[in-house]
């Protein structure tokens, strides 16, 4: 419990106030700010003492990923100060994808606990893109925003430097009315979504309509709601952070916005490849790749996770649930 209650502060603390923390940081010695990180290796200690497994190995990882991945980033920020992506961002997110989805690090950790590992690794990022890159545009922001005004964009997006071309290159980061906020959005493409995955789910057998608990139970309705916050906080959230705020915000610098929700969208339905099978699960990759698509649109409407977040957790919500 006290190793996941830190984990969750570090990433609760920047979705509510990443830009102050990013201004903290800053100030810092380069070294200190490099070095900090290496803390992150306290979760690990604490749950490897208790359990009695603590592994030199590990410990030197969790301690030095961390650093290597800030210094990366540090070196990544001052040769790209348009932020328009640097090899350095392509490798971090690289090892750091392929590290979760392959499951790399997850016998460091008893069993039960392994979802511990990912969070870790969501805190690591955050640290480096947020408070050393301080990557703009990515949208992990929880704080209330019912309401936003169209404006001239954060402080520091690029999009105030864009040229106004009219292509699909131009950083057109406040489309739409600036009055829609997370859930208008996050439905929104859920209703866009659910037509053509539904029919294409039931007709390459890939869902089966079962009957729902909450049908025989109505007491199941609490539990529904808490699985939905289970899903929002714990799959949602680190996977648009991951593929939408870090590489789709990455690849728009680069390739402008339809290209890069399209490789995004690929990238993220590729990452199911070993879901619920022993072998390339084609189906599950298709349709994930599919559903990116509109996680991808969630996003890039006001750039905020909580919106994609929303789409992606209703969607994982309703497969759970009836199928």
């Amino acid at each position: 419990m006290a190793a996941f209650a830190i984990e969750l502060a570090v990433a609760a603390a920047f979705g509510c106030a990443a830009e102050p923390i990013a201004r903290a940081v800053a100030r810092w010695p380069r070294g200190v700010r490099i070095v900090f990180p290496a803390l992150f290796v306290l979760p690990y200690v604490a749950v490897s003492i208790s359990q009695h497994t603590l592994s030199w190995k590990w410990f030197a990882l969790y301690a030095g990923l961390p650093a290597v991945v800030a210094w990366l980033l540090d070196r990544a920020a001052a040769a790209d100060a348009e932020q328009r992506g640097n090899w350095r961002d392509a490798i971090i997110l690289l090892a750091l994808g392929v590290a979760v989805d392959l499951r790399w690090f997850e016998s460091a950790w008893p069993a039960g606990l392994r979802a511990l590992n990912e969070l870790l690794l969501v805190d690591v990022g955050l640290y480096g893109f947020l408070a050393v890159r301080r990557l703009q545009g990515t949208g992990f922001d929880f704080c209330p925003h019912w309401e936003r005004k169209a404006s001239g964009g954060e402080p520091g997006d690029p999009k105030t430097n864009a040229a106004k071309s009219g292509d699909d290159k131009t950083h057109d980061w406040n489309s739409g009315d600036g009055k829609t906020h997370d859930w208008k959005i996050g439905l929104r493409e859920l209703l866009f979504l659910t037509p053509p995955v539904l029919i294409l789910g039931l007709a390459l057998g890939f869902i089966h309509p079962h009957r729902s608990f909450l049908a025989r139970n109505l007491a199941g309705v609490g539990g529904a709601a808490l699985r939905w916050i289970g899903i929002f906080f714990f799959t949602a959230v680190p996977e648009e952070l991951f593929f939408r705020a870090w590489v789709q915000n990455l690849l728009e610098r680069r390739l402008g916005h339809r290209a890069a929700l399209g490789i995004a969208s690929v990238v993220f339905g590729l990452s199911h490849f070993n879901k619920r099978s022993a072998h390339f699960n084609w189906r599950y990759v298709l349709l994930a790749t599919i559903a990116g698509i509109f996680y991808g649109r969630a996003w890039r409407e006001q750039r905020r996770v909580p919106a994609s977040a929303i789409t992606h957790t209703c969607v994982d919500w309703i497969w759970s649930i009836w199928f």
